[in-house]
């Protein structure tokens, strides 16, 4: 399709909705109704050996009463390089058991390697083509220096394919076929040195949409991580960026990682990394395109505070009767432990878990009927 006429697509939204949709006040909310007040899955457990670093990232599904997780693991050094995408699995959702490796990186530090660094594998089914989808960030990795931020940069979302058909066929083998989405000529300006950082496609009708990251790596303080949103007519592509929306009104300086799921009314809820205390960020959308203003969920509390930093929910998992479970990533609290100049302590990261209801949020619902 000509580059005019997918623009004119993504400009088409603006026209069936009216700006007051833009950005609307959620009138529900996440509660959290039980908290698990230690990590389900650490650099301790059985299948772990050897991932010095530990988990970030990633998302977890549930087929046939069995969690699948896909994740990052940071195995060595240099950190955040040296890489390996994992499958486990779990029946329920406390004992972990490792599948196997998905993909490895090569570690270069040099800036020449552009799958040096590999992360967020998330797999996706595509109902038209009765396939697994891979999508998973591949970056350029070098040290950084007093102005730039160049551990994982010029970020690429790869996209492999499952060689088995069907359902079932979630644990691969993967075939990759190329790249879906980088920085380059049709990037938007808010797009910075760390490229493409995440992906994450979702059906809407008939069509696909995609919510993507990138971040102002190119000076520090790194002062901007956004998300935009992309449109394609098929999961494989070509992705389009709905730039006149772009970048969405959720937060105002940092979202990352949102992973989509579809509730049962047909609305949307994102859940994403929004870099607050002991909590992960959500927001909700009625038709898939448009986004409300991010919303706060705790997911640690009183004695159940085990991280030092709450990071990336892997994704809402319906449960039933409108209960959902939340699985999560965060850095283990261990003492005296220090931060890097960055402000990031590189203790494990580690696998959290909470469950939690929707419900409608009161003070919406009374400040509406004033």
């Amino acid at each position: 399709m000509p580059v005019l006429a997918r623009t004119l697509n993504c400009l088409a939204l603006l026209s069936l909705f009216p700006a007051a949709v833009l950005v609307f006040a959620a009138d529900r909310e996440l509660v959290v109704t039980r908290q698990i007040d230690s990590p389900v899955l650490t650099v301790r457990s059985n299948g772990a050996e050897g991932n010095k670093y530990g988990f970030e990232g990633g998302r977890v599904v549930k087929l046939d009463g069995v969690y699948h997780l896909f994740t990052s693991e940071m195995i060595g050094d240099p950190h955040w390089v040296r890489m390996k995408l994992a499958h486990w699995i779990s029946r329920d959702g406390m004992h972990w058991q490792r599948v196997g490796t998905l993909r490895a990186s090569s570690g270069d530090f040099t800036g020449a390697d552009p799958r040096a660094a590999l992360w967020s594998p998330i797999p996706i089914f595509d109902p038209g083509r009765n396939r697994w989808n891979l999508f998973y960030v591949a970056y350029r990795a070098a040290p950084d220096t007093p102005r730039q931020w160049l551990t994982n940069h010029e970020g690429q979302i790869w996209r492999a394919v499952s060689q088995k058909p069907g359902i079932a066929g979630i644990g691969g083998p993967y075939r990759d076929v190329g790249v879906v989405l980088r920085r380059g000529k049709n990037s938007d300006p808010w797009e910075g040195l760390q490229g493409t950082d995440s992906f994450f496609p979702y059906l809407v009708g008939d069509k696909w949409y995609a919510l993507y990251g990138s971040a102002r790596t190119e000076s520090l303080p790194i002062s901007l991580w956004q998300v935009g949103l992309a449109r394609a007519s098929q999961l494989a592509g070509p992705w389009t960026r709905c730039s006149q929306l772009n970048p969405l009104k959720v937060e105002p300086s940092f979202i990352e990682n949102p992973i989509v799921s579809r509730l049962a009314d047909g609305s949307f809820v994102a859940v994403y990394d929004d870099h607050r205390p002991n909590s992960i960020g959500y927001s909700f959308s009625k038709d898939g395109i448009h986004w409300s203003t991010g919303l706060q969920l705790t997911v640690q509390s009183g004695g159940g505070v085990w991280a030092s930093e709450v990071r990336t929910p892997l994704g809402l998992i319906d449960e039933g009767n409108g209960s959902f479970s939340l699985f999560y990533s965060g850095n283990e609290k261990i003492s005296g432990a220090q931060a890097d100049t960055n402000g990031i302590t590189m203790t494990p990261g580690a696998v959290g878990l909470v469950e939690v209801r929707l419900e409608e949020d009161r003070s919406a619902t009374q400040l509406g009927a004033r």
